[in-house]
């Protein structure tokens, strides 16, 4: 087996339009939460689970002022997340800890304590759910992959049958992150779909789907990649692309769109819960 993929994107921040677009959504969808609950501190545990540059999903609320913890069990990668941050101009805290059922920091300490769809990876989801309850003191957000989905299908099914080997795919099942949620004392005010982009969720490049596919056209493949086309959060981070948001969001027209997430659902990349503690 050859080098992990997340290890390429420690240097590496062309992550591909795909990627960009999720995290603009779930930047916008943060941003709003933060807002609506006025949230000054958070906790994001695991800090992986996105594919691409990893660490970086708290970046915006860093930004906007929140005091942001990451926690990761990989002593290399939280190193180069660190080096990230430094790179952003950006303070954080990053503690490395590898027991997810028992998190070390007291009850209560977060306004804020999510996860975006790092729980199929991890030996004790359940675990690190309760933890996230115990140690928020308002918000919990958890997300996951929609495995209803076309492009989840088309991945499970066609492209990277093996990948089911390397997950736990009963955690992509809400319902059960739901239940566990609630059983320990949050309940669930806000429930839906997120990351619906006029593409297929299958977490790899357009020319790779292409090739697996067995379809071959230089058209399709440059709508999506080549020497002119470089898509980097992390260059809109530092001012390098500031017109990025603008040219990826004017794909959020589904994402956007008044229509019941149910509906949505047929083609959202991701489900997701926000629960309040003690409510």
């Amino acid at each position: 087996m050859g080098e992990p993929t997340w290890k390429r994107y420690l240097t590496d921040y062309d992550e591909g339009l795909g990627l960009v677009y999720e995290r603009f959504v779930l930047n916008d969808f943060l941003l709003a939460l933060q807002e609506e609950y006025g949230i000054g501190t958070v906790l994001e545990a695991p800090l992986f689970g996105m594919a691409g540059v990893s660490g970086i999903n708290s970046v915006a609320l860093a930004q906007a002022g929140a005091e942001v913890t990451l926690v990761d069990d990989h002593a290399e990668r939280l190193a180069a997340v660190e080096r990230i941050w430094q790179e952003l101009a950006l303070p954080a805290q990053f503690v490395y800890h590898a027991e997810w059922g028992q998190l070390p920091f007291p009850d209560n300490a977060f306004d804020l304590a999510w996860n975006w769809a790092a729980l199929w990876y991890l030996s004790d989801p359940a675990g690190l759910l309760r933890e996230l309850v115990r140690v928020s003191r308002q918000v919990v957000f958890v997300a996951m992959p929609n495995r209803v989905q076309v492009g989840y299908l088309l991945r499970k099914h066609v492209l990277e049958r093996e990948f089911v080997n390397h997950v736990d795919e009963g955690w992509a099942d809400i319902g059960r992150v739901r239940r566990v949620l609630e059983d320990g004392g949050v309940q669930i005010v806000r429930q839906g779909v997120l990351d619906v982009p006029p593409w297929p969720d299958t977490v790899m490049p357009a020319s790779e789907v292409l090739r697996r596919l067995g379809i071959k056209s230089r058209k399709l493949e440059g709508q999506f990649s080549g020497d002119s086309w470089q898509w980097s959060t992390m260059a809109y981070y530092t001012g390098q692309q500031t017109d990025l948001y603008d040219r990826v969001m004017r794909y959020a027209w589904l994402d956007r769109a008044r229509i019941p997430w149910r509906v949505k659902a047929i083609w959202a990349h991701h489900r997701y819960l926000v629960g309040l503690k003690g409510s």
